[in-house]
């Protein structure tokens, strides 16, 4: 009798605990198949050294806007990863991303990232006040951890913060699995990226200082310079995965000390463990969406499992986490652990996320400042009565009530 194969994501009656399946399907094969909300059947990943060599292997493509590649979501185009990008580019993979990444990469040097941590305890310290202000219970999410990714990111790239919610609305709609049709998607999509070309034009003609201004302006003898549709693509990037994913993040962060305060009250006696523990909550996360996917191109196998060129395999992050073979006793919350910063949270390979300095940084100084300015944070409500939010291929939570 044929097995059925299994809907993905997959269900997840308690969102801080981990899938059952995610175990299952890296005991039985290195390689299983699932079938995604487009009814599409894909390959998944749940291995810690599977995952990571797919990523790091340049073979195998990240572009889904090709002939025969598995469609994400249920809207027509098949989501985000199937979507062409803006103009003619070519630096999804291959010699144009890695072009594209010289020019960038030396704006998101550890040393500059790091120059931001002033400013951002002082957003972090001005959201905190204003919450306190404000009394308890508050949304910690609409609080601090919507507005503070904000904050930076605009900071960052010379973008008004006052269109956080522009932001926030346009990127929860290009991330959907099942909560929005196509002509939403669409039509999300030509905001944002008109957004995005006038704010690159504003700042070729009066630049300021702020790295979209430093942008503009790169040039060097090997890679000449940043093409108008590229500079679009890359700030519609960054304004996404700069709040999205750390705002997501600072929620699941929280919920997870919580849960087991002992964790949390570790951190407010000693801040010497904030560095370990947001490793450890990158590395147990267990709303890290539904993963990376690539395009297979050519005959290759995964842990001996022959898979053939048109296949489409997903990578789940956050399930290769959990692996015991690479974390012993995966489960066991441990900031001291002397790997956990080896977590694929931000990937690897050519693909790895180039902001993670600075998601670290934002992380650290949030539960550096909760941990001084409210040691007595508790959730509102139970872990298991947190509401998730479905139907966006980005885990998180909609909302976090919480006391001090």
């Amino acid at each position: 009798m044929t097995e059925a194969i299994p809907d993905y994501p997959f269900d997840q009656p308690n969102p801080l605990e981990p899938p059952q399946e995610w175990t299952e399907t890296r005991a039985k094969c290195p390689v299983a198949q699932v079938r995604m909300p487009s009814g599409d059947v894909v390959g998944l990943l749940t291995g810690y050294e599977e995952v990571r060599g797919l990523l790091t292997d340049p073979r195998f493509s990240r572009n889904l806007a090709r002939q025969g590649a598995a469609r994400m979501s249920t809207t027509e185009d098949g989501g985000l990863f199937s979507r062409p990008a803006v103009g003619d580019v070519d630096n999804q993979e291959g010699p144009g991303h890695r072009r594209w990444r010289r020019l960038i990469s030396p704006a998101f040097t550890i040393k500059k990232m790091e120059g931001w941590r002033p400013r951002v305890q002082q957003m972090a310290d001005d959201l905190v006040d204003a919450m306190v202000a404000e009394g308890s219970p508050a949304d910690l999410r609409a609080a601090v951890a919507l507005p503070l990714p904000v904050r930076v990111i605009c900071a960052l790239l010379g973008a008004p913060s006052e269109d956080q919610d522009r932001f926030a609305r346009w990127s929860e709609v290009l991330l959907t699995l099942t909560r929005y049709t196509q002509s939403e998607v669409d039509d999300a999509h030509r905001e944002f990226h008109a957004y995005a070309s006038d704010l690159v034009e504003r700042k070729r003609t009066h630049p300021g200082d702020d790295l979209l201004s430093e942008l503009t302006q790169i040039s060097d003898a090997r890679d000449g310079r940043l093409s108008h549709d590229e500079l679009i693509n890359t700030v519609v990037g960054l304004l996404l995965a700069g709040h999205e994913t750390t705002s997501n993040m600072i929620l699941k962060m929280t919920a997870l000390l919580m849960a087991q305060r002992e964790r949390y009250e570790a951190v407010c006696a000693d801040p010497g463990l904030i560095p370990g523990t947001v490793e450890e909550v990158l590395r147990m996360d267990t709303l890290g969406g539904v993963g990376i996917p690539r395009f297979i191109t050519e005959d290759t196998a995964v842990g001996g499992v022959p898979v053939r060129p048109g296949s489409t395999l997903f990578v789940n992050l956050h399930a290769a986490n959990r692996d015991e073979r690479k974390f012993p006793d995966p489960d066991r919350f441990d900031p001291r652990r002397g790997n956990n910063a080896q977590h694929l949270a931000f990937g690897a390979g050519p693909h790895f996320c180039v902001g993670q300095t600075l998601a670290r940084v934002e992380l650290q100084v949030c539960l550096a400042t909760f941990a001084e300015r409210l040691p007595g944070l508790r959730l509102r409500d139970t872990p298991d009565g947190l509401r998730v939010r479905d139907g966006v291929a980005a885990g998180g939570f909609e909302d976090m009530w919480v006391t001090w």
